[in-house]
């Protein structure tokens, strides 16, 4: 677009270039509708499954302003930040996802397999009626119940992960789980932090096409991904509507820090919302990236503790009465 190609050629180039089949389908139907004599924002706005509401916004602005192709090139800065924090949040929880893997995994292997036949070796040197600890007895039920009645276990871990990814793409659903991110220590830091890294971006992008305050605010408020944010963002709407700068609301927010509300402030009154926020964005951005790594360093060691306290609990469960048992005899 930059470069003086026309639309449909443009996306004729990009339809040849994509490698993914349901995104060339896409593209070719937002060409041919087009062609047809649609604008580019209604053409998008008919495949709302692929583009943002903040996407479709920002083309239909950058279409009514002419300035399409530098609306375009903020898109592509916003989709590449956010493709990297998913990222780097991605490869920070990698290692400890797999120590989780792994302990569960001994855990089940220990439970299913050693504590059976170690309960065996305390029944043939005790008898049945051998005394044993209170701990011992509870690990060997558990591994009785496992053994025995696993397909209770599978079936009722396959429906609670099944309702509780539905229940999680409900309102109430989404509502809840991030009011519990937001109450977890470490995760509220890094949660913060990414929504108004998110909210300053895509809100300075809207102002920067022309997008009017409210409605900015009403579709950031959609683009941030936190539904706790979104209900702070509509309020604060209502108050600029009824004529208060937005800071004011901002400034009142328990989840927006107050330099935000301070940052904007200053832009309002020098009319450099856009530039002041991208700064805001640009900072939060660098601390999401130093959180994300302390989180992935505190956690390993957290989950190393963790594996070892149960494979020692398991141990201790199962070696101290047969260590009774063995000086008796």
């Amino acid at each position: 677009i930059n470069a003086g190609v026309p639309l449909v050629r443009s996306l004729a180039t990009l339809q040849t270039q994509t490698e993914s089949q349901a995104f060339k389908k896409h593209i070719a139907e937002i060409a041919k509708d087009i062609e047809g004599g649609t604008s580019f924002a209604e053409a998008l706005d008919k495949h709302s499954s692929v583009f943002s509401p903040v996407y479709i916004n920002m083309v239909r602005a950058g279409e009514a302003g002419g300035i399409l192709d530098d609306i375009l090139k903020k898109l592509a800065v916003q989709q590449e930040k956010d493709a990297s924090i998913r990222k780097k949040f991605k490869s920070a929880m990698a290692y400890p996802s797999v120590l989780i893997f792994i302990t569960f995994s001994v855990f089940i292997g220990l439970m299913t397999f050693v504590v059976p036949k170690i309960g065996k070796i305390i029944i043939d040197l005790g008898g049945e009626n051998a005394e044993v600890p209170t701990l011992t007895r509870a690990m060997l039920a558990i591994s009785g119940f496992m053994t025995s009645k696993w397909y209770i276990l599978v079936a009722v871990t396959f429906l609670t992960v099944f309702f509780l990814r539905r229940f999680l793409k409900t309102p109430e659903g989404r509502r809840k789980r991030d009011k519990l991110l937001i109450r977890i220590p470490v995760l509220k830091t890094v949660v913060i932090k990414v929504a108004v890294a998110r909210f300053a971006r895509t809100f300075a992008s809207l102002m920067s096409a022309g997008v009017s305050v409210i409605e900015s605010i009403n579709i950031t408020s959609k683009a941030v991904g936190n539904s706790l944010v979104e209900d702070e963002l509509l309020a604060a709407a209502k108050e600029v509507a009824e004529g208060q700068p937005f800071s004011v609301p901002l400034a009142n927010s328990k989840i927006f820090p107050p330099i935000v509300s301070q940052m904007l402030a200053v832009g309002e009154e020098t009319g450099q919302i856009g530039e002041i926020l991208i700064k805001v964005a640009d900072f939060y951005e660098e601390e999401v990236d130093a959180t994300v790594e302390s989180l992935s360093s505190i956690l390993e060691p957290i989950m190393i503790v963790v594996m070892g306290a149960m494979v020692g609990l398991i141990a201790a469960s199962v070696i101290g009465p047969i260590s009774n048992l063995s000086s008796q005899i």
